[in-house]
């Protein structure tokens, strides 16, 4: 089945976004975030959006991770229209789709384990 992400997700308990927010603009990362609310809370449930990307300026990163970041962070925006995110954008994009709150785990190298709640 063919969907698009910015018109509806399918509802279900948890939705996984690897690698995707990163690629789309703050305004197109929150119609994304809406449409996978819509998702996680059809009928009252309340489910959660689990997101793996990167989180920049993290406190645990070491010199050389940093580095690694800002140059996809370049790239990013060179190939697609968005960036890689820190800490206090990212909590915005949650805010401004009305999500309550998050909590994120940097984990796997580079990537930050993400986890949104209604």
């Amino acid at each position: 089945m063919h969907w698009d992400m910015f018109e509806a997700v399918p509802e279900a308990d948890a939705i996984f976004l690897k690698w995707i927010l990163h690629n789309w603009s703050d305004e197109e990362c929150v119609k994304i975030l809406e449409r996978c609310k819509e998702a996680i809370t059809k009928e009252g449930k309340k489910g959660k959006v689990i997101i793996i990307d990167m989180t920049v300026e993290n406190k645990n990163t070491d010199k050389e991770s940093g580095e690694t970041q800002l140059f996809f962070d370049m790239l990013i925006m060179v190939l697609a229209t968005g960036k890689e995110r820190n800490e206090k954008e990212w909590a915005k994009l949650f805010s401004d789709a009305d999500f309550s709150h998050y909590k994120i785990t940097p984990c796997l190298g580079l990537r930050s384990l993400i986890e949104v709640y209604p």
